[in-house]
């Protein structure tokens, strides 16, 4: 009661301090002029040094320096193009195709002049993609993709992590697939370029499925597109498996994140303003809708590759937990995780992966292949 009186007392003063200053001598400090304002990018990095240091430790300081430093991409090569002349260009440039590299390898090699077991199917990567890299430790960059002679663009540059979830579906000819949120359009356009599948790709944004459809227009002939073999909506991807359930043999669950490279360098459409806190807070809850509708959607047998490009294990090992824990207490359905070791093996010549993941496995930056970060967890619907 007392410690009430007191500042019921100073404010008293306070406002009788004031009331004698004449009015043309006042000063009324403007907050929203005179606050300091962090921009986003500043608050990301302030948000990542205290969640990110404690979940990696003695790897966090080469991580951050390296999320930090200009990103390397690689060249997603277009099979609608003339790929064969493409991919000689890019040879001559010193890069390599680190998917065929990689698969030619790890190729299990025959015993006693028998013919090799076949790996199992978890290990069976996507077929006909062609992604070329510069070795690590090469900072050169790719010249902007052209428009070839075919009417479509040569290749696509992107982050050459995003397509391991791509490859890890493992797409099988015939396949039905579900891009659950497909803009701006990578992973979509390399699952067009496999081939193999029939493919529904949704955004729930209509003007980022507006740039999923500029993506689409500059790399998919256009009879390609008229035959339905893309199919593009923009649906609530929450509700896919009241829509379309039991349906799809192969479903890709990439899902809104924090963007933790974005979220350091651009201002534009940054989570971490200050603005978008609540909706920042709430990511992983959106995650496990959308993984879970994205099993919902699936078939029983088929398989669901859930990803995102953060290090947050909130938004990765512990979202598929928790959705596989919902699916068996709500809906009676099991799902088993799929072990990507051989898989990640492969590919550990081209990127850093992080050794200690629950489940699923994470390429984390780094100086000298400063891919990523890129989260991607294999699951099988049992039920």
């Amino acid at each position: 009661m007392a410690a009430l009186v007191g500042r019921g007392v100073r404010d008293m003063l306070k406002r009788a301090d004031f009331m004698t200053v004449p009015r043309r001598q006042r000063h009324k400090k403007k907050w929203a002029a005179t606050e300091p304002k962090f921009p986003a990018t500043r608050l990301a990095l302030q948000n990542f040094d205290m969640t990110y240091s404690v979940q990696f430790g003695d790897l966090w300081p080469s991580i951050r320096v390296s999320l930090l430093s200009e990103q390397k991409y690689g060249a997603l090569v277009n099979n609608f193009a003339a790929w064969d002349r493409v991919s000689a260009e890019l040879e001559q440039l010193s890069a390599r195709d680190f998917v065929n590299e990689a698969i030619f390898h790890g190729e299990p090699e025959p015993e006693n002049g028998q013919t090799a077991a076949p790996p199992p199917a978890s290990w069976a990567c996507s077929p006909n993609l062609r992604c070329f890299t510069f070795a690590r430790g090469d900072v050169s960059r790719f010249p902007p993709a052209r428009l070839g002679s075919l009417g479509v663009m040569d290749y696509y540059l992107m982050d050459a992590a995003s397509l391991l979830p791509v490859l890890a579906l493992g797409l099988q000819p015939g396949d039905t697939v579900l891009d659950l949120c497909a803009a701006p359009g990578g992973k979509t356009l390399a699952l067009l370029q496999t081939g193999c599948c029939n493919l529904a790709a949704n955004d729930l944004s209509t003007s980022r499925a507006g740039r999923l459809q500029k993506v689409l227009h500059s790399y998919v002939p256009q009879d390609v597109r008229d035959r339905n073999r893309v199919r593009v909506t923009s649906w609530d991807g929450r509700k896919w498996g009241e829509l379309e359930g039991d349906i799809y043999d192969r479903v890709l669950v990439d899902v809104p994140c924090t963007t933790d490279r974005h979220s350091l360098h651009e201002e534009e459409n940054n989570i971490f303003q200050r603005s978008r806190k609540k909706e920042r807070q709430m990511l992983p809850m959106l995650q496990v809708q959308l993984l879970a509708a994205g099993l919902l959607a699936t078939k029983p047998g088929g398989h669901v590759v859930y990803s995102t490009c953060s290090l947050s294990h909130l938004q990765n090992e512990y979202v598929v937990q928790g959705t596989i824990e919902l699916l068996a207490n709500q809906y009676d359905i099991k799902v088993h995780v799929e072990d990507l070791t051989h898989f990640r093996k492969l590919f550990m010549d081209t990127f850093s992966f992080f050794p200690s993941c629950q489940v699923g496995e994470l390429v984390i930056p780094n100086l000298m292949a400063n891919f990523g970060p890129m989260y991607f967890c294999k699951m099988c619907r049992m039920t």
